[in-house]
């Protein structure tokens, strides 16, 4: 389905965000891979599905309002709190068999569910022109042909996009998590053009896209002044600059040129702060070029850490004239 490139990009990049911060919480590798999308309604979705599912509302607020919904089956969520509160393998799957949901569960899932959430105001706020807040409702259990349908119950009826996500954990045959979002909002956080603009403005974006040669750019991602620095440092390296906060969509930002060297700006570099190099150096690597890490202070441990995970260096400011560029010239010859 042609359309919503922007907004499928942004939820594919939350939802990786998202698996891989809640495997951390949860201690155990969790993952999202990416999305495909189709049309649907409460009647169709509803029509194909008789497993019990649950129901994560998400309501957008300040220039995007409206509501979308997480859509997971009882059965993951089940092995999600399992997991989190440590219970035993076997356990987990009797209670996913028999869909054994306790409040202890309850209460888990709500964390997991705040931690999902969390990554995606990170990945839509600095990707969307104008101020959005993403908040969690109260999750609810849904059961086919048990549960009446009401108004709102699992969620209103209407016209969705819907993303359908693989949802995997090590270990664990899981199923899909599906994001529907209505039309309206759809368009809101992705505006669309007429469909006789997009036709005829195709064959010119097909040639220039022929035409242009992929820009060779440096990367600088960071949430505190070490961006700043690094920016700094490196405006006369006489490259492309892509500078973005550390929750952008990175693919958006890789197709903005060919990225030979990335600087990442940690303000901490814990395992969670290093996380995020399973997500850029992938990237990177397509182009042959290198990942090097900034931060205030380093330890032996964080750097051995880094450089297994694919980075090509480290650096701490402040910086010497010339310093970063020297360095960026060594990494392209």
């Amino acid at each position: 389905m042609a359309g919503f490139e922007k907004l499928q990009s942004m939820l594919d990049a939350a939802m990786k965000q998202a698996g891989e911060e809640s495997g951390m919480l949860l201690g155990q590798a969790m993952s999202v891979a990416a999305s495909d999308v189709l049309n649907t309604n409460r009647k169709s979705y509803l029509g194909d599905e008789d497993n019990p599912i649950y129901v994560v509302g998400v309501e957008s607020r300040e220039a995007y309002p409206g509501f979308f919904y997480l859509l997971f089956s009882l059965g993951d969520t089940i092995v999600m709190s399992s997991i989190l509160l440590g219970i035993p393998g076997p356990r987990i799957q009797e209670k996913r068999r028999l869909s054994i949901q306790e409040p202890d569960d309850v209460d888990a899932f709500g964390e997991i569910a705040n931690q999902i959430i969390g990554s995606f105001n990170s990945v839509f706020q600095p990707n969307l022109p104008d101020k959005v807040h993403l908040k969690l409702l109260p999750p609810q259990k849904y059961v086919p042909g048990t549960d009446p349908l009401t108004d709102d119950v699992p969620f209103p009826d209407g016209e969705y996009l819907m993303y359908r996500a693989p949802l995997q954990i090590e270990g664990h045959e899981m199923n899909m998590v599906d994001i529907l979002i209505p039309h309206p909002l759809a368009n809101l956080f992705d505006p669309q053009p007429e469909e006789a603009a997009v036709e005829a403005a195709a064959p010119e974006a097909e040639a220039a896209v022929e035409e242009a040669a992929p820009v060779a750019s440096i990367l600088v991602l960071g949430d505190d002044d070490g961006r700043r620095e690094l920016v700094e440092g490196l405006s006369d390296s006489g490259m492309n600059l892509i500078d973005a906060p550390l929750g952008a969509d990175l693919p958006g930002l890789f197709a903005q040129g060919e990225v030979r060297v990335a600087f990442i700006s940690l303000k901490n570099i814990t395992d969670r702060d290093l996380a995020i190099c399973k997500r850029v150096v992938p990237l990177v690597d397509r182009s042959g070029g290198a990942v090097l890490l900034c931060a205030h202070e380093w330890t032996r441990t964080a750097v051995l850490k880094a450089l297994k995970a694919g980075v090509k260096g480290v650096v701490m400011p402040p910086f010497e004239p010339h310093e970063l560029t020297e360095k960026v010239a060594k990494f392209l010859h």
